[in-house]
């Protein structure tokens, strides 16, 4: 049941973050709506990292059977890419690189933002204010 629980709580952001991208005038993913919702909700303790924990190890720990239909369609394109396999293997590493470097840097970052919010209530002598 726990279980059930954290994929609700997880899905129900999904669907939040699908009805804002249709609501906006550009074009933005609902998956990248759903993510900084999800991080907006954990940054300010709205949502604590127990409550999604066992799904959310879970999904970490299978993403790459998520990946499956996504290779399965560029085999069945693969005659139109025949002639541009160079220019598609060009693409997916520059684009792996940049989504490495901007994953770098976020994990930076947040970790600098937590340790900033847990900071805030300590003085320099080690006492709460």
């Amino acid at each position: 049941m726990k279980i059930l629980v954290q994929l609700t709580i997880l899905f129900t952001i999904c669907l939040v973050g699908q009805l804002i991208a249709g609501l906006l005038p550009i074009p933005v993913p609902g998956s990248v709506i759903s993510m900084v919702i999800l991080l907006l909700l954990l940054l300010f303790r709205l949502l604590k990292p127990v409550h999604i924990q066992e799904t959310a190890e879970f999904l970490l720990k299978n993403m790459a059977f998520f990946f499956v239909p996504a290779g399965v369609q560029i085999l069945e394109k693969y005659t139109f890419l025949q002639g541009h396999v160079l220019v598609f293997a060009l693409i997916c590493i520059v684009t792996t690189l940049l989504t490495f470097l901007v994953t770098a840097l976020t994990v930076t970052g947040v970790i600098k933002l937590q340790e900033k919010f847990q900071n805030r209530g300590v003085s320099h002598d080690g006492s709460h204010q």
